[in-house]
Formats: structure tokens, sequence, C-alpha cells
């Protein structure tokens, strides 16, 4: 059982499956606890639930940057997560400029389509560029330069717009018709949260039918499957990759605003590094380069999030297990490396293959 292919004992496999069994256990016992205690009532279970699956729906659509770029180029793009930022930025202006006029709160609906489009036109940009300027020029080189490439563009992003918009943390105006709440009996659902879920439902869905029913997105897969017999079907490998760069980058400029509308903690120039390493997580967690495994691995890891602290933590007897939240997210990380690492819905390549 803990012997490799020569037949030897291996301390690598021994150490892994003992990890396993503790954190099984720690998980179990930890559930138990909470649960037996009913100190959490169902209404409360429900309201987390719901605050999952928002901060999970950001997170999905983050990830499907990280995935679309990676099933076709196999590189990971540590700067995604400065494009959700540039896109969720610059739409604060345009919603300040809104809420002056009164325009905001008169058409809300209009506004924050508005917004939807002119961050993504803006993340979108700085996406193409990033592609265009950075790695397309070291396309064939190993793998290892355009990742120091990406995190030397995701530096250079932070502080071109702390350059251009300053370091302060700006909060985006309140929309009237999101504040309240939706009652279901004793649960209360709150009206940003149905939002922020169902329009990251719709931007997912139009991401699907994108990339499976037109004759762009069979492209992508052609690409996805072989640069070299897609370029002698006469497919533009270099626009079929700027277009993937540009979708992903809408999609996370349409979740910037989605944050800050949900979020009222505000934005600046930092707020893509959390966001980016944990949505990376969701992609590697659903599948990296399966496009549905991101929006589940994004779904998932913000229930996880929310009720994994909750449901684990305070059941260990560990203090402040709120405040955990984040390590709940990294340790998920690093679970699925341990227990599956080609993702919920990725394939396992065979060595030959890989």
């Amino acid at each position: 059982m803990f012997r490799n292919k020569s037949g030897e004992f291996s301390w690598v496999d021994f150490t892994i499956d003992v990890l396993r069994v503790l954190i099984v256990l720690a998980v179990v016992v930890g559930a138990w606890n909470t649960l037996s205690s009913g100190r959490i009532s169902l209404a409360q279970w429900v309201n987390l639930l719901a605050a999952g699956l928002s901060q999970g729906s950001i997170y999905a659509l983050i990830a499907l940057g990280y995935t679309l770029v990676y099933g076709i180029l196999l590189m990971i793009n540590f700067a995604h997560g400065e494009v959700f930022m540039a896109g969720a930025f610059s739409a604060f202006f345009l919603a300040e400029a809104l809420n002056r006029t009164g325009f905001l709160n008169e058409q809300p609906l209009l506004s924050i389509l508005l917004m939807f489009m002119f961050a993504g036109l803006i993340s979108m940009t700085v996406a193409v560029l990033v592609e265009r300027i950075a790695y397309r020029p070291l396309r064939g080189s190993p793998r290892l330069v355009p990742l120091i490439t990406a995190i030397g563009a995701s530096f250079f992003l932070q502080y071109a717009f702390r350059g251009l918009y300053g370091s302060n943390f700006k909060a985006y105006p309140q929309v009237r018709a999101l504040q309240g709440a939706v009652q279901i009996g004793d649960i209360s659902i709150p009206v940003a949260q149905i939002f922020v879920f169902c329009s990251a439902l719709v931007l997912m869905f139009g991401l699907h039918w994108l990339v499976e029913r037109t004759r762009i997105g069979k492209a992508m897969r052609a690409v996805s499957e072989n640069k070299e017999v897609a370029r002698l079907m006469g497919i533009d490998i270099d626009w079929v990759i700027l277009f993937t760069f540009g979708v992903g980058g809408f999609l996370a400029g349409a979740a910037g605003v989605i944050n800050g509308l949900f979020r009222p903690q505000g934005v600046n120039f930092y707020m893509g590094f959390i966001p980016g390493i944990k949505a990376f997580t969701a992609a590697v967690l659903g599948g990296i380069g399966n496009i549905p495994g991101a929006m589940l691995g994004g779904l998932f890891l913000g229930v996880i999030e929310a009720i994994g602290p909750n449901l684990v933590l305070a059941g260990l007897g560990i203090p402040g297990a709120n405040q955990l939240k984040d390590v709940i997210a990294f340790t998920m990380l690093v679970l699925v490396l341990i227990f599956r690492p080609q993702g919920i819905l990725g394939e396992r390549l065979s060595e030959t293959k890989a």
C-alpha cells in the first residue's frame, strides 16, 4: 500500500495517507460537535449558504479567466487579479457620477448594466494589452518565463492604478433597489446576495453558450485541443488567444462591479490580490482548464469559506473561527492537491500523455 513502483516502502505515500486520515477525522469531529450542540439554527445555516454562494459566484467569474487562459496557453495568468481590480476600480467613478445625477437609483437596472459594460471593457482592454505586450513575445518560451512575467505584470498594474486613482479605499454608492431582504419564514436572504448570484449565473451561462454554441467558441476549443492542427484548418491562433484574454477580462470586470456593490469595504489598487489567489484556488479545485469546473469550484469554495469556520473550526474549539476563512480557502487548495490533484471535474492524465 505504501510502496512505490520499485516495490520499496515510500515515506511520502505513508505521510500523505496519514495526513488524509487526520484531516478527515478533524472534519468529522468538528462537524459533529457543532451540529450536536445546536448553537447554529437552520435559518443561520441557510444565511451562511446564501452568503457563500454569492461570494463563490464572484470567485467563479474570476476563475473563468484563469481557466480560459490555461486551457489555451497552458499558463497561469497571475496578473488576472489585477485585471479584476482595474474594472472594479474604474467603474467606481462611473457609479459615483450616476449617483450624483440621481440616475443610479432612478434607473438601477440600466445603471448596473452600464457599470458592467464599462468595467468589462476596461478589464478587457487591460487583459488584451497584457497579452499583446507581456505574453505574446514570450510564447514558446519555457513555462517559468511567462509565469515570472505574469507576476511582474501584476505588480506593474497594481502600482500603475495606484498612480492613476490613488491609494485610498473608495466605496461604491449604495443602490436602494439592492437594499432589504427576502423573507421566507424565519429565513431572511439579502436582496444583494440574490442579485450577485443571479448576475453571476447569467454571465457564466453566457460564457458556456459562447464556447459551446458559437463559431469562435469552436475555434477556442480547437486551439485548446491542438494549436498546430487548428492553424492548418485556417484558424487565426493569435486572434483566438487575444479573444480568450478579452472574454476572461470582461468577466473579471463584471465580477469587480458585482463585488463593489456586494461588499461595502470599498475598492483600491491592491484589491485584486486575495480574490485573484482564491479564484486560482477555485480553478484548481474545479479542474484547471475546465470551464464548468471553474464555475463549480468557485461556488464550492465560497460555500466552504462561509460554512467551514462555523461547522468545523468552531466545533474543534478554535477561537475566532470566523476570522480564519482565508485559512479555509487556502487549506482547500492543499487538500485538493493531496486528495485529487486533477480537480473535481479535471481529467487524470496518463504519464505518457503528461
